[in-house]
């Protein structure tokens, strides 16, 4: 696929459904992460952690460990995920922005 193509389509999709719109971005997104072992956060994620953190949402002895996430990460070809932190609020990043 050229650029050309690539960009034909973007500007096509431009006229699609806000949710086609949204669906096509994320899938966007995860060629990205896969390609460059980094994924990225979305503001409604970082936001979304910040708020299960303060709410207890997942009490932490059901937390996953940490070994278990980065083989999850790794199977899905991502070198690490993302670290939110110790902090209340923090969403730092190993390898994620």
């Amino acid at each position: 696929m050229t650029a050309k193509v690539l960009k034909d389509v973007l500007e096509r999709a431009e006229g699609w459904p806000q949710e086609d719109q949204e669906a096509l971005a994320e899938y966007a997104r995860a060629i990205e992460a896969r390609r460059s072992g980094v994924y990225r956060l979305t503001e409604d994620e970082r936001a979304a952690i910040a708020k299960a953190r303060k709410s207890d949402f997942v009490p932490d002895e059901e937390m996953v460990p940490d070994e278990e996430m980065d083989a999850y990460w790794k199977r899905l070809g991502i070198s690490r995920g993302f670290d939110i932190g110790h902090h209340e609020g923090s969403i730092s990043g190993t390898r994620a922005c």
